[in-house]
């Protein structure tokens, strides 16, 4: 039974995905972190039907990812919860790297 299920969510989540791909998106409205100049890289996003977000990088306009609602939710919930900080870069020990 829970394989059936596991097949269903599969499929579910895939026809979603498809959906969300077929969605034209070119009127969509792209943001940025406030401070950010025009000039600079930076992610932007996009806010889709349905909850769902587009997300591209300001020097790659052409190539942009989309998210589910439920996708976008993970995410922002583990950044709050500092799933994604990142480490200090280990220094060599000590050791310069020239």
């Amino acid at each position: 039974m829970a394989e059936a299920e596991d097949k269903d969510v599969k499929a579910r989540k895939e026809r979603e995905k498809d959906e969300l791909y077929a969605l034209d998106i070119s009127g969509v409205e792209w943001q940025s972190a406030p401070g950010t100049e025009e000039h600079e890289e930076r992610v932007e996003i996009a806010y889709l039907l349905g909850g769902a977000v587009a997300m591209r990088s300001s020097l790659d306009p052409d190539t942009v990812l989309r998210y589910t609602e439920a996708e976008w939710r993970a995410f922002v919930l583990g950044a709050r919860d500092g799933e994604f900080d990142l480490e200090p870069a280990p220094h060599n020990g000590g050791v310069s790297a020239e």
